[in-house]
C-alpha cells in the first residue's frame, strides 16, 4: 500500500529544494495572501448591510436574470453554429 503524502508534507519537500531568494519569494506570496485575508475580515459591517440590501433590490435581481437569460442565449446559439459547421 502506498504512503499518501498530505499538502502540507508534499509543500515542505517543495520547499526543502528551493534556494534562499526562491523561499523568500514565497515568504512574499504568502504575506500577500495574509494581507488579503486580513483586508477581507477587516471590512466594516455597514458595508455588508449596504451590499446586502443592494443584491436583494428588485432590479439588481432582474439585472442578474437577464444577464444568466443573455449567457444560455450565447451558449445556444454557439452549439447551433457548431452543428451547422459539422455538417458544412
Amino acid at each position: 500500500m502506498g504512503r499518501t503524502v498530505s499538502q502540507r508534507q508534499f509543500l515542505v519537500q517543495k520547499l526543502e529544494t528551493l534556494n534562499d531568494a526562491e523561499v523568500r519569494e514565497v515568504l512574499d506570496y504568502i504575506s500577500t495572501i495574509e494581507s488579503t485575508r486580513r483586508s477581507k475580515t477587516v471590512s466594516p459591517t455597514w458595508e455588508d448591510e449596504v451590499l446586502s440590501v443592494l443584491a436583494d433590490a428588485l432590479e439588481n435581481q432582474r439585472a442578474r436574470q437577464a444577464f444568466e437569460w443573455e449567457a444560455v442565449r450565447r451558449k445556444a446559439e454557439k452549439r447551433a453554429a457548431a452543428r451547422v459547421g459539422a455538417y458544412l
